[in-house]
């Protein structure tokens, strides 16, 4: 009657598939690392929540203007605490190697509702200097 799930691994896993919805747990990668991001996802579909259940994690938005610039936006996760990403929002995480992070959003999502926008060199070093403050803070 009680499911227990937990993903020791590395990366995204999700776990519970359900009608319509999905959780998911994420543990550090490289690619999502405090000083690795180099890329932006956007879900088309689906709002996607996080939950830090350990570790480190930033959580990064990022607006574009008309001249395609991103301004990004970086809280540092605190545990316990859920956070939403609104549909149609560039969004990525980055998190220390100790980091797991609990992800509810629609079932489909890890099957194909993403887009990837690459940053450029100047972008990634903007990013870090965001990530690092928002550390720091």
């Amino acid at each position: 009657m009680i499911e227990a799930y937990e993903h020791r691994g590395e990366g995204y896993n999700p776990f519970i598939i359900r009608e319509g919805w999905q959780v998911a747990q994420l543990n550090h990668l490289e690619s999502q690392d405090l000083a690795g991001i180099a890329k932006m996802d956007m879900h088309l579909k689906t709002d996607e929540a996080f939950v830090l259940l350990r570790g480190s994690a930033v959580l990064i938005a990022a607006a574009v203007n008309g001249s395609e610039d991103l301004f990004f936006t970086c809280i540092k996760m605190r545990p316990g605490i859920t956070y939403n990403i609104p549909v149609n929002t560039w969004h990525n995480i980055a998190m220390d190697k100790e980091a797991s992070v609990i992800i509810v959003e629609r079932s489909d999502t890890h099957l194909g509702d993403y887009v990837y926008r690459p940053l450029t060199y100047s972008q990634q070093q903007e990013l870090k200097a965001a990530i690092r403050a928002a550390v720091d803070v």
